[in-house]
């Protein structure tokens, strides 16, 4: 019976996944209309941004001390303490700020919109909607998708920097790595393209974390049990594709032994 349930489960996800493809493609066509509903869009805009932002500046700071304290002992063991600050610079640019400002915004924003829009669909607000002649998805999932989309880069670029404040007030207090050494570390490490490499994979997670909850919501059903599995649902499957997406993101842009670029 339980290996029923799994199957009829794994099928109904399997459904669900593609209908969020779907959804994708209408609201790329949608846009390239120059379908946009302004005052939607800067109201999910200050949602996004804004209302996360103090959540994912803790999370990134504690993340750089964390990773500073887990570095610097063993580099600074093997002779290489001047080179913490690069190595962290490059984690955080490449991989720990945009992955985990989109973890962050899935769980405080995407959960809310899968809830919002599920709440609106079983009580046929959303059929509402259609009779009044106003697209669902012009006035409610395009303004999401462009608030996750813009806000997630900048999140982004404020979480990194966060973290090189945390993981510079670690290297100087606990091991005795001056802000000197610790920033020109990080300049001689990083390069422009590191920094537009997280701020590319903010975009497209921010995407994914607005189509994948708007269309969880969207296809709802059973009141307000169905509600609460689709909310659930939603945020498991964005973190999912998140980490999917990530992993061929970062072997497009990093793979091979190396590459040149304008040191910051």
């Amino acid at each position: 019976m339980s290996e029923v349930k799994s199957v009829g489960g794994l099928a109904i996800w399997t459904q669900r996944l593609l209908a969020a493809i779907l959804l994708g493609g209408q609201v790329l066509v949608h846009v390239l209309r120059g379908k946009l509903h302004r005052r939607n869009t800067l109201e999910q805009m200050a949602l996004v941004g804004p209302g996360s932002l103090l959540i994912a500046l803790l999370t990134a700071a504690t993340v750089g001390m964390v990773f500073t304290i887990q570095v610097s002992r063993e580099f600074i063991n093997l002779g290489a303490g001047t080179a913490v600050g690069g190595v962290l610079a490059l984690a955080l640019a490449r991989e720990l700020a945009p992955v985990l400002t989109a973890v962050i915004v899935t769980g405080r924003v995407g959960s809310a919109f899968a809830a919002e829009l599920g709440t609106m669909q079983v009580t046929e607000q959303i059929d509402a909607l259609q009779m009044l002649k106003t697209d669902p998805i012009d006035y409610l999932v395009i303004p999401r998708v462009i608030a996750c989309c813009a806000m997630l880069p900048i999140l982004t670029i404020l979480s990194f920097v966060t973290g090189m404040a945390g993981g510079v007030l670690i290297a100087d207090t606990l091991y005795g790595i001056s802000q000197t050494v610790f920033l020109d570390s990080a300049r001689t490490f990083l390069s422009v393209w590191d920094l537009i490499s997280g701020c590319i994979k903010g975009v497209v997670f921010g995407a994914l974390i607005a189509v994948i909850g708007s269309s969880w919501g969207l296809t709802t059903t059973g009141g307000a049990k169905g509600v609460g599995q689709s909310t659930t649902t939603a945020v498991v499957t964005a973190l999912l594709t998140i980490f999917v997406t990530n992993f061929f993101l970062s072997w497009l842009m990093f793979q091979g032994p190396g590459r040149g670029g304008f040191s910051l």
